[in-house]
C-alpha cells in the first residue's frame, strides 16, 4: 500500500536525545551552504550524528527550488523514497507527506505522484530543522571560504559573518546568477531564487578552487532551462481551479496556432513529452503549476479558461525561466568533493540529478558522510542493488562522457528511469523495497549508533 510508512518517520536518537549520538560534546561542527532540499536534507543528517550544524541559506526562505516545485513520488521517486526512508533517512519525507495537498495522482508520462502544498511546507521544514537543533541562518551568502593544507576552516557571508567548520557540505545548486541567466537563456526572469535581491549564487566548491563542470544541451549550448512555471491559481477560471483543488490535476488542450514547444531546452526532460506540447498541463502545488518553462502571456490568455492568467514564478514566465546546471562538483561515490579532504556536495551541485526526491537522497548521504568522517569512520557509498545507489554511480559514470552532459537524470523519466526499470528496480511494493534494502545491507545506514 502506497504511503504505510509516513507515521513513524520522526526518529531521533532515542529517549536520550540527540547528545547520545555523539559529538555536540566534543564541539565538532558541520557547516551546510545552500538549504534547498539537499541542504536540508545533509542538516538533518549531520544533526542527528551529534555534529553541532549550521546551515546557511543565502535568501530569507528555505527549500530553494522547492519553493515552486511540489512534485515528489511520481514515477521511480516512489521508490528512491522508500529505498532511502527504509534506511533511516525518511524524516523529511514525512514532512512532505504531512503537507500533500494531493497523492496518488496520475498526469501524461507519471503515475501515483504526491503534491506538496509549496507555501506550507518550507515552514514546516524550518520547524523541524529548529526542533532537532540545526542552526539555520539565513540571508548567509557566502562569498569567501579560508582553506588550509587542502581542508576548508571557514566560510565568510556578506555581512562579515564567519562561521567555523570541521566539515562543509556544499549545496548551492547550480542555477544563477543574472549574468548567466542572460548569457545561456532569455535573461533573467525573475524566479524564486531572486538573485537581485539576495545576491547570485557563490560556488563554495569554486571558492575552494575546485574546476566545475557544466551539463549542456542537446544542440551543444550550456545549461538548461527551469522546467514549469507558476500561475496565480485565482487568475484561472472557476471551472479550472475547481478541477485542480478536487482531483489535484488538468490537463487543457492547447489550439494548434497557439502552440507552443519549449521541450528540447527543459532541465525536467522526465516532461519533455509529447502531451506537454499539445496540452497546458497543471498541477496543484498552492499555485497551479504549469509544466513549461515559459509560455507567452498574450497566448495563454487566448486559451479558454486563461484569459486573465498571471504569473507567480518566474514574474517574467511568458518570456523565460532560470538557467541550471552551470556549475556542478566533480566528486565521489561518497559525495566528496575532489581535490578538498573536508567538503562534501549534493543537489544540483553534485550532477545532473534533477527533482526533490533526488536531491533529499544525495543530500543524506552528503551529511552522513561528512559525519563519518568526524567519526573517523569509512565512507557510506550506496550499493548499485539499490535504485539510489545506481542512480549515483550511473550519472557519475555519465557525467564523464559528451553525451552524458547533454542528458538529465531523475527518478521519475528519462535515461534513469528507464535503465531502473530495466535492471528491476523500480516498484511500489514497500515491504519488497524494504526487503531489498535489508538485503543490501543498507537498513538503517542513514541512522547513527550512539558511541561509546
Amino acid at each position: 500500500m502506497l504511503f504505510e510508512t509516513v507515521a513513524p518517520l520522526f526518529e531521533t536518537a532515542d529517549d536520550t536525545g540527540w547528545e547520545a549520538y555523539g559529538l555536540k560534546s566534543n564541539g565538532n561542527r558541520a557547516v551546510v551552504v545552500g538549504a534547498g532540499w539537499a541542504g536540508c536534507a545533509a542538516a538533518v543528517q549531520a544533526a542527528k550524528g551529534g555534529a553541532g550544524t549550521t546551515l546557511l541559506e543565502r535568501t530569507d526562505l528555505l527549500l530553494g527550488t522547492g519553493l515552486v516545485g511540489g512534485i515528489v513520488r511520481n514515477n521511480g521517486r516512489f521508490t528512491a523514497a522508500e529505498e532511502c526512508i527504509a534506511m533511516g533517512g525518511g524524516e523529511l519525507f514525512a514532512v512532505i507527506d504531512e503537507n500533500c495537498r494531493h497523492r496518488k495522482i496520475d498526469f501524461p508520462g507519471h503515475e501515483h505522484a504526491s503534491l506538496y502544498d509549496v507555501i506550507r511546507t518550507p515552514a514546516a521544514v524550518r520547524n523541524y530543522l529548529s526542533e532537532i537543533g540545526v542552526d539555520v541562518v539565513t540571508r548567509a551568502r557566502v562569498t569567501k571560504a579560508r582553506t588550509d593544507d587542502g581542508r576548508i576552516v571557514s566560510v565568510t557571508d556578506g555581512r562579515g559573518r564567519t562561521f567555523e567548520g570541521d566539515v562543509f557540505v556544499d549545496t548551492t545548486g547550480t542555477a544563477g546568477p543574472m549574468d548567466n541567466c542572460a548569457k545561456y537563456g532569455n535573461g533573467c526572469a525573475m524566479c524564486v531564487l531572486r538573485c537581485p535581491s539576495f545576491g547570485g549564487r557563490v560556488s563554495l566548491t569554486g571558492l575552494a578552487g575546485v574546476r566545475e563542470i557544466a551539463g549542456k544541451r542537446a544542440d551543444g549550448a550550456v545549461g538548461a532551462m527551469s522546467g514549469s512555471c507558476k500561475l496565480v491559481k485565482e487568475s484561472l477560471s472557476p471551472e479550472l481551479v475547481r478541477r485542480l483543488e478536487e482531483t489535484g490535476v488538468a490537463v487543457v488542450p492547447v489550439p494548434e496556432d497557439l502552440a507552443e514547444d519549449h521541450l528540447a531546452v527543459k532541465a525536467c526532460q522526465q516532461y519533455a513529452l509529447p502531451a506537454f506540447r499539445r496540452n497546458l498541463v497543471l498541477l496543484d502545488t498552492g499555485y497551479a503549476k504549469l509544466m513549461t518553462p515559459f509560455f507567452s502571456l498574450d497566448r495563454l490568455r487566448r486559451i479558454p479558461g486563461f484569459e486573465t492568467a498571471r504569473y507567480a514564478d518566474p514574474y517574467a514566465g511568458g518570456g523565460g525561466n532560470s538557467m541550471r546546471f552551470l556549475a556542478m562538483a566533480p566528486h565521489d561515490g561518497a559525495m566528496k568533493v575532489e581535490g578538498v579532504e573536508n567538503l562534501y556536495c549534493a543537489g544540483e551541485k553534485a550532477g545532473l540529478l534533477v527533482g526533490h526526491t533526488e536531491a533529499i537522497v544525495t543530500g543524506a548521504l552528503a551529511g552522513t558522510n561528512a559525519v563519518r568522517a568526524l567519526r573517523g569512520e569509512e565512507p557510506l557509498v550506496l550499493p548499485r542493488a539499490l535504485a539510489v545507489g545506481e542512480a549515483v554511480a550511473y550519472v557519475d559514470e555519465r557525467m564523464k562522457t559528451e553525451d552524458g552532459l547533454r542528458l538529465r537524470y531523475t527518478f521519475s523519466g528519462s535515461a534513469l528511469f528507464e535503465r531502473i526499470k530495466a535492471l528491476g528496480l523500480y516498484t511500489t511494493d514497500v515491504s519488497r523495497i524494504r526487503e531489498r534494502v535489508a538485503d543490501a545491507g543498507m537498513a538503517g545506514a542513514f541512522r547513527f549508533p550512539p558511541r561509546r
